[in-house]
């Protein structure tokens, strides 16, 4: 088993068990919002070739757009 390679003992001292407690107190305040994202999964050969085709079409109107 991977914990029978620990052989010390520790000792944490009840600041160091406080100032560990409030670091995870602040750390679940500071949570990344959740932003819902639209997603469609590619599940065959010509539903990839499709979004393929897209993906180049999309591509070469933004170099357009961005040559003038």
């Amino acid at each position: 088993m991977a914990t029978s390679s620990i052989t010390k003992n520790f000792v944490i001292t009840s600041e160091q068990a406080e100032t560990f407690v409030n670091a995870i107190e602040e750390s679940a305040k500071n949570r990344p919002v959740r932003i819902p994202v639209n997603v469609k999964f590619i599940e065959t050969e010509d539903e990839l070739r499709e979004f393929m085709k897209f993906r180049d079409k999309k591509a070469k109107e933004k170099l357009n757009v961005n040559n003038g």
